[in-house]
């Protein structure tokens, strides 16, 4: 397979770490987690975690996030990057968050005090339908959520704050950035269609920086295999799902047609969508289960559930 493009997808498993998730080019998160987070005191150093260090059981280390670190000060930070809409997606980031927590438990005698923890979803779709009217032009990309007092609205608890940002909303074009958080969404959203670095971003040595990781000549023949790996197993994906989107159109608008009313055209169409999405992301699931790839992977790739899952590899 020739990959033709200059730079690295961001937005696949390999893309994503080796740009953010290793030591070697840490200064690269640490400055956009600094860009992004509402920190009194900026972060100036940070450590990888491990989640097998967690002392986890078996089923809890299944749940496999993007990037896991600390800061020097402790604070704990889960950065996860999704690619295709889940539906329960926030309950996910939720349940995420309860394995820092957990790991803050002491032997012995403990007084429940905890590090801060900082979610950060990068998801390359929107919560709400973009097809929408309402919705086409929707500008709010970035959502922070902390637990509040329902009366008067203030923070009760600032040690756990989750922060969503929705790619598809972020719009800006290189004349518009106005901030270093601009210059990492800009090339988060850019980066794969680029075959030059942008006359602005050039300026800025830590992004020029994170240009010069990402050219696809730049990495070595294993880096390279396993890049090729993931593009192709996201293009067969995307494949698979957009016919399964086309078949599930046609099969609503004849059922909406059989039923002879504009609602139900609409109702059969969202019928048809889902039942087709549902029924090829079991297939692509049945096509993974064959390589022997961990389960975790493949709820993560498809979308479904790992009891899901398990239960297609029961009946392998």
């Amino acid at each position: 397979m020739m990959i033709k493009d200059k730079y690295i997808d961001p937005f696949t498993d390999f893309g994503f770490k080796h740009i953010f998730g290793n030591e070697t080019n840490k200064r690269f998160l640490i400055s956009f987690l600094n860009d992004l987070l509402d920190l009194n005191d900026k972060i100036v150093d940070i450590s990888y975690r491990n989640l097998e260090k967690l002392g986890l059981n078996i089923i809890d280390r299944k749940a496999i996030f993007d990037v896991y670190c600390t800061d020097e000060k402790n604070n704990k930070f889960i950065v996860e990057l999704q690619r295709s809409q889940q539906k329960y997606f926030k309950d996910r980031s939720i349940y995420y968050t309860s394995f820092p927590i957990q790991e803050q438990s002491e032997k012995g005698d403990w007084d429940y005090s905890l590090t801060k923890i900082y979610f950060i979803g990068i998801l390359e779709f929107a919560f709400d339908d973009m097809r929408r009217k309402e919705n086409r032009h929707d500008n709010k990309y970035l959502t922070k959520v902390q637990l509040h007092d329902c009366n008067d609205k203030s923070v009760f608890f600032d040690k756990l704050t989750y922060y969503y940002l929705e790619m598809p909303k972020f719009r800006k074009k290189e004349e518009d950035l106005a901030t270093h958080l601009d210059y990492w969404l800009y090339y988060l959203n850019n980066l794969a269609s680029l075959t030059e670095i942008p006359a602005r971003l050039k300026k800025d040595e830590l992004i020029q920086g994170a240009f010069d990781v990402a050219e696809f000549l730049a990495l070595n023949k294993a880096e390279k295999f396993s890049y090729q790996q993931d593009i192709k197993a996201r293009w067969d994906n995307k494949a698979c799902l957009d016919f399964a989107i086309e078949q599930g159109i046609e099969q609503g608008i004849e059922q909406g047609i059989e039923q002879g009313i504009e609602q139900g055209i609409e109702q059969g169409i969202k019928q048809g969508i889902e039942q087709g999405i549902e029924k090829e992301k079991i297939e692509i699931a049945k096509k993974l289960l064959e390589t022997k790839m961990d389960l975790s992977l493949i709820c993560k790739t498809t979308g479904l559930s790992e009891n899901r899952v398990q239960k297609l590899k029961n009946y392998e």
